[in-house]
């Protein structure tokens, strides 16, 4: 029996030794017939092992004596031949000495590279947000995995580097590429890393006119192709072609961007583009709009301009064709139609059909459209262009990142139930300081089905919890906490928005006003001590995590969270002063503007200064009001007071939307809407959904001898999902006929833009009350499936 005991100990510490690998005594191994990038990966992969372990494996071409990493494609490999065609695909498998890594293709190969790299203790963010490397020295010294992907829900996944003015440039320029003065390879490098460590595969790079255009530091493409990284370009590049920059067009040398009268030097100026890029793997946008953001030049009729796209589309196809040597059909190509050219499509613009449809938000997060049942059909398929960051009416949010995630994802599985799983493209700015949401965006591409309506809004706190916290730590809740509050505040009001002046408006609307928030009612200050809570959370964990730790922390969470608090004091005090006079509260807003100034400071300075300038300033965009000194007062003034069209109607009497027990087709949102808790009134493309919810009405509300109840009912404002249905519900209180709620809004009208700078609209009824019931209800219809309820007060 003890012979037996002891050989079955042996045996297992014999299967145990041949089935883990010690990475740092490995050779990894490439195959030299599959494309560069697996042999550059390789590299990366012992990099990774050296930052874990400190010592750096030897990478070669042949199979090693003893333990190797073995690195290939299925084409190139007797391994996983089910991998053979697949997208983006890769498995691992732990035989023996060995571990070999499997991919369909090469970026599929790199992924599960990247796999093994985290598994170790490398974040993806490693370096571009110094998150620490966790020295996982069990798996490093006895790594053993078996594990085959999926196909990343999303085929073309990546982000889009926009409004650089105030931050990724200033900080290239000033620090990371002084010798060049411009975003340029040396960034683009540490960029096309990134977003193969967060598993994307493209990138369109930054493109105004302060930055040098991609193309005019050529070696910025080939930083990109040695990371597998596919160059995509913005709604207004045309065949990867930056109109915004002089070097590429300029009008005393190029004449007009207008292709009804300056085609021939356009036609060559894109010709001569893809015949300096042909070599390279490209997703190409397709049509034309005007210089940098304006509309197209020319006839201001959209069926006039939709003839124009339409020869746009057939000489831009050639051209492809010419250069890389395959019918256009096979290539991947986009069309956004964006702002007017939404217009110029639905005038009946035919767009080839292996054309995808990339279809955008309204530039703050809420989607304007998504493919009807029609456009579902199409070989090109569809996809998505959301914001992070945007310039523009009516008001910039470039500063920090506040979409809530409920939103994000509510909208993009909006996009993605209609088809949208061609191309998803993230406006991030800078990057920085959006890493929390943009690491959310990528994950969602990649693997769309992991996330639900029930734990998107826990995730981002798992993550954070996950990079710093430690065992026996719980910090999951107290980083939900913090952000469900952070979010939640910015839902109400963004703080580049506290100003609540509209950009590229009129004198009356583009003025800094004081807030709909009231120091009478005490709703400034709950946002003011709720806003301080979060802070002392934050800085709390911030001084017990370790001190390597805190760089992260502080730029992934806490300069956002102090800068909207102290935005928020600035405004509020500012506010108090105008309404009293005092100078205590001049006093306090000049400490918030302190306090704003002391955050950028120790952003610029942290770690040596490897981040100086990335956030130049807060950054002002163009027109901005919301970043300047404000304006105080000696006796009270009403100057200042938001006018009444921008004030918003609530009555004191809340229906408690968080009490409901509903059952399908509605449906309880956490993470959405001014309580952070909403009602969605069915799916919103399931358009034969109907059904009704009836909403007790607490007693006390209700007068004895009231005849009539007056409601005011809050919606989120979304757009509608096609351009034949509309944003309506019904409403009605005791059984009495339902009122129809519509919310009709054209953009950059008054209206749109008071709604989506607030994230409501609201409905004020007033209904007959049936004296015969001792208890009343309110019941809500569906009409337009999807509309989300967030507020209902009497």
């Amino acid at each position: 029996m003890q012979k037996k005991l002891i050989l079955s100990v042996i045996l297992t510490m014999c299967v145990t030794a041949v089935h883990a690998v010690d990475l740092t005594r490995a050779t990894i191994v490439y195959n030299p017939k599959d494309p560069a990038l697996a042999g550059h990966i390789a590299g990366v992969l012992a990099d990774d092992i050296e930052r874990v372990s400190g010592v750096r494996p030897e990478v070669g071409t042949r199979k090693a004596k003893g333990q190797n990493v073995i690195l290939a494609t299925a084409k190139n490999t007797g391994r996983h031949k089910e991998l053979r065609g697949k997208w983006e695909q890769y498995a691992i498998d732990t035989e023996g000495d060995n571990i070999y890594i499997t991919g369909s293709d090469a970026r599929g190969l790199a992924y599960g590279v990247f796999h093994i790299s985290e598994q170790i203790g490398v974040n993806p963010w490693y370096w571009f947000a110094d998150v620490p490397v966790k020295k996982n020295t069990g798996k490093v010294k006895g790594f053993n995995e078996n594990y085959v992907s999926k196909s990343p829900t999303i085929k073309y996944r990546g982000v889009f580097l926009n409004d650089e003015d105030w931050g990724l440039k200033t900080w290239a320029e000033h620090t990371y590429e002084k010798e060049l003065g411009d975003i340029g390879p040396k960034t683009y490098d540490r960029i096309c890393e990134l977003i193969l460590r967060l598993k994307g595969n493209m990138l369109a790079p930054a493109m105004h006119s302060c930055t040098g255009a991609f193309y005019s530091h050529p070696e910025s493409q080939v930083v990109a192709d040695k990371w597998g990284i596919m160059i995509t370009t913005s709604h207004c590049e045309p065949l990867l072609f930056n109109n915004a920059a002089l070097s590429e067009w300029d009008k005393e040398r190029d004449g007009e961007w207008n292709y009804e009268t300056n085609s021939e030097t356009i036609l060559k100026k894109l010709d001569d583009r893809i015949r300096e890029t042909a070599q390279y793997d490209n997703i190409y946008t397709m049509g034309m709009r005007g210089l940098h953001d304006e509309a197209m030049h020319g006839s201001s009729d959209p069926k006039n301009r939709a003839r124009t796209l339409e020869k746009v589309f057939s000489e831009q196809r050639s051209i492809l064709e010419k250069y890389k040597k395959k019918p256009s059909r096979q290539l991947p190509q986009i069309f956004v139609p964006y702002k007017e050219t939404l217009d110029i499509y639905d005038a009946g613009l035919r767009v080839p059909d292996d054309i995808t449809l990339v279809w955008p938000d309204d530039n703050y997060g809420y989607m304007k459209r998504v493919s009807n049942a029609q456009e579902q059909k199409r070989s090109g398929g569809s996809g998505v262009y959301y914001h992070l960051s945007y310039c523009g009416v009516p008001h910039d949010n470039l500063w920090i990142s506040t979409t809530a995630p409920m939103l994000m994802y509510e909208e993009l599985l909006k996009a993605y139930s209609a088809g949208a799983d061609r191309y998803w493209l993230l406006n991030v700015g800078d990057i920085k300081p959006m890493e929390i949401e943009m690491t959310m965006f990528m994950e969602m591409a990649y693997d769309f089905d992991a996330f639900t309506y029930d734990n998107v809004n826990k995730w981002q706190a798992r993550w954070l919890t996950g990079i710093f916290g430690v065992k026996g730590d719980d910090l999951e809740p107290v980083f939900q906490n913090i952000l469900d509050h952070y979010y939640r505040l910015a839902w109400d009001r963004k703080p580049e928005f506290m100003g609540y002046e509209m950009e590229w408006d009129s004198p009356n609307y583009s003025r800094l006003y004081d807030t709909d928030f009231s120091f009478e009612t005490g709703s400034a200050q709950k946002r003011l001590v709720e806003y301080q809570d979060i802070c002392f959370d934050y800085d709390v964990i911030e001084g017990s995590v370790d001190p390597e730790q805190v760089p992260a922390l502080f730029q992934m969470l806490g300069y956002s969270l102090h800068s909207a608090y102290q935005m928020n004091r600035k405004f509020l005090y500012t506010q108090a002063n105008h309404e009293t006079g005092r100078v205590l509260y001049a006093y306090q807003a000049n400490h918030a503007i302190h306090e704003l100034d002391n955050l950028l400071e120790r952003y610029n300075t942290q770690l040596d200064g490897k981040w100086n300038q990335m956030i130049s300033e807060i950054t002002p965009g163009y027109t901005a009001l919301y970043q300047n000194l404000p304006e105080y007062v000696e006796e009270p003034t009403t100057r200042f007071r938001l006018p009444d069209d921008q004030r918003h109607p609530e009555f004191s009497n809340r229906i408690d939307l968080t009490a409901l027990t509903v059952t399908p087709p509605f449906r309880m949102l956490d993470g959405i809407g001014t309580d952070w808790k909403a009602l969605q009134m069915g799916q919103p493309l399931d358009f034969e959904t109907g059904g009704s919810i009836s909403i007790p009405i607490p007693a006390e509300y209700i007068g004895s001898k009231a005849d009539s109840v007056t409601v005011c009912i809050s919606v989120v404002p979304l757009w509608p999902v096609a351009y034949d249905r509309s944003n309506r519900f019904g409403v009605s209180v005791d059984g009495c006929t339902p009122v129809v709620c519509e919310n009709k809004f054209q953009e950059w009208g008054r209206e749109w833009k008071i709604q989506v700078l607030e994230n409501r609209k609201e409905f004020v009824l007033t209904l007959p009350l049936d004296r015969k019931l001792k208890h009343h209800t309110i019941t809500l219809s569906i009409i337009d499936p999807g509309q989300i309820i967030q507020k209902i007060t009497l």
